[in-house]
């Protein structure tokens, strides 16, 4: 394992919690939104990540393997006067709970945390190994 590869792996966690800060945001900011470019409501959206290895099969960070849409149940209410409206009156709005989104942001920003200061860390590392060198 070469010195950099640690601050390659925090990299990689940066830019994996950075995607997952932004499909969270999404889902909220689209927790009402009845009706897509698609036809019907918005569906939740959940970032996939893989553990990425180098030729060796050593750990090499996380991934991004794409961001798929959420298969739970939508969430139906009963409101016959809105354009949206079913035959029966009841409109389907998105799968998406702003509590759960927002537990999920602050894991997601507490993960990036922690994988900033390790890369901060191992800055300071090799800065006091240069002061060392001196």
């Amino acid at each position: 394992m070469s010195s950099f590869d640690s601050m390659r792996i925090s990299a990689s966690g940066l830019s994996a919690e950075r995607l997952r800060m932004d499909t969270i945001t999404s889902n909220m900011v689209n927790a009402s939104t009845t009706r897509t470019e698609n036809g019907g409501p918005y569906r939740r959206k959940v970032a996939i990540f893989q553990e990425a290895l180098d030729k060796q099969m050593n750990p090499n960070g996380v991934k991004a393997v794409g961001i798929e849409d959420d298969k739970s149940d939508l969430r139906y209410e009963y409101d016959p006067s809105h354009p949206d409206a079913n035959a029966e009156g009841y409109v389907a709005y998105p799968n998406v709970n702003i509590l759960n989104e927002m537990a999920d942001m602050i894991a997601s920003t507490r993960a990036y945390e922690a994988n900033a200061d390790t890369l901060d860390a191992n800055k300071s590392m090799f800065m006091k190994a240069l002061e060392i060198g001196k």
